[in-house]
């Protein structure tokens, strides 16, 4: 492609394909309900039917929206994947729509204010497990599929991946094994956010990740804390004294060697972030800068998990052994390996009192930074700008993508685009997950707009 004006207002009815999306609305919801009422959750201790389930009605949305050649694959260790065709016009590009099937799990049901797998609507909000992250995203791609039915001028892949939620493990392996399959110009990541309700986002940046655990031992096993409690240091508290030199007393991330950038200017107010983030009452922020920086461009490290005896169970004993789970968020540009090793050297230098420090690896994915100049982010803002009536604003995500690293070294030419179904309310992963209602439609209608403009000569 080559970057040429696009100015396609002359062309397009957009008002005509708004109402015709309107019409196709209440079929569009009612399937993604059908979708969320399929527990899909993708971590090993859960059903793998309720995968297999979820793909086949995938696929069947897909039939049904006019793609023919609709297929579901996987590899060795893999879940079910669905991939449904359409060949490209000649001199027209093919586009790939990715979104997953798989989600999260519910978590406490307790919790949700409406069974996490029964979608309930409350005040223009569809509430579930996967209403927004990503079966909505799913269901975006069938709806502009069918408002555009026989206009759609570019080539498709529809692409839904049933193991996003456990960091996508055998995505290189499917990459390799149906590259040609895949192949495409444009490639459309359905699962990112918005800025707001009311102002749509393009996502430029996403953070990487690193993640592993961290094992501290002091004693071959548990004494008596009464008879040695005092001169011997129990792993609890060299834990705690390890894990406390990770942070600089304003609550930045204290180690060394890692890149810390700043994000493009837009303003969050702080009273909003509090109310996106469920901050409470008196609970001060950390760090130092913009809040967009803190959240989008700079390291940030949490400790997401501990193993040591419960309160249940405890015991008046010194504690030997201590693991805890990190997960850190790296900025943009910054290499997954040069992180890892800098969290090692920083956790073997910092031991307290001469402990046993293991650092041992888990995840690690790049992050991301799109060139946001060219014919096809000029058809993304224009799209959605008419589906919104307000200009898309360019927006970074703190969360990490990993595979995009992936794609784009398979597809090296191919140009990302990161949209998405979500808004600050929208508590993906979370208790009381949700979908605004009357976003996903402009979604949707941005998305249609979007293929059927990148299908004209004008937009190549």
């Amino acid at each position: 492609m080559t970057h040429q004006p696009f100015s396609p207002d002359t062309e397009f009815d957009v008002e005509n394909l708004r109402l015709r999306l309107a019409e196709l609305m209440p079929g569009v919801r009612a399937d993604l309900e059908r979708l969320v009422r399929i527990p899909s959750v993708s971590a090993s201790a859960f059903d793998r039917s309720t995968l297999e389930d979820s793909a086949a009605l995938v696929a069947d949305l897909l039939r049904g929206a006019g793609l023919d050649d609709v297929e579901i694959l996987r590899v060795e260790g893999g879940r079910p994947a669905v991939v449904g065709r359409r060949p490209a016009p000649e001199g027209a590009p093919t586009v790939m729509l990715y979104a997953h099937h798989d989600v999260q799990p519910p978590g406490a049901e307790q919790d949700w204010e409406s069974a996490p797998f029964e979608p309930t609507e409350r005040n223009g909000r569809l509430y579930a497990r996967g209403a927004a992250d990503d079966k909505a995203g799913i269901m975006a791609h069938v709806a502009a599929l069918r408002v555009l039915g026989d206009e759609l001028g570019v080539g498709l892949v529809v692409f839904s991946e049933g193991e996003e939620e456990i960091g996508s493990p055998t995505f290189t392996a499917f990459l390799e094994e149906y590259r040609e399959r895949l192949a495409a110009d444009v490639i459309v990541v359905a699962d990112s956010a918005n800025w707001k309700v009311g102002v749509p986002g393009l996502t430029t940046t996403l953070r990487g990740l690193v993640d592993g655990t961290i094992t501290v031992r002091t004693l071959s096993h548990a004494v008596h804390s009464g008879m040695y409690g005092g001169p011997v240091p129990d792993a609890m508290m060299a834990t705690i004294r390890l894990l406390d030199s990770f942070w600089n007393a304003d609550g930045s991330f204290a180690v060394e060697g890692l890149l810390s950038g700043e994000s493009e200017p837009l303003e969050y107010a702080e009273t909003d972030f509090r109310a996106d983030s469920g901050l409470l009452e008196g609970v001060e922020l950390i760090g130092t800068g913009s809040l967009t920086s803190r959240i989008w461009t700079r390291p940030a490290m949490s400790v997401i998990g501990i193993d040591a005896p419960t309160v249940a169970q405890a015991s008046n004993t010194l504690i030997p052994e201590v693991t805890v789970k990190f997960s850190v968020r790296i900025a943009p540009g910054q290499d997954p390996a040069a992180a890892m090793a800098a969290i090692r050297a920083h956790a073997e230098a910092n031991a307290p009192f001469g402990a046993r420090v293991t650092v041992a690896e888990g995840e690690a994915g790049h992050s991301f930074r799109a060139d946001v100049d060219g014919p096809v982010y000029d058809v993304a803002r224009w799209a959605m700008e008419k589906a919104w009536g307000t200009a898309p604003v360019g927006i970074g995500i703190g969360g990490s993508i990993p595979f995009i690293a992936d794609l784009l070294e398979v597809y090296p030419q191919a140009t990302v685009l990161l949209t998405g179904v979500e808004d600050p309310d929208s508590r993906a992963h979370g208790a009381n997950e949700s979908l605004h209602l009357a976003e996903f439609e402009k979604c949707c209608l941005a998305e249609a707009l979007m293929l059927a403009a990148l299908g004209r000569p004008a937009a190549r």
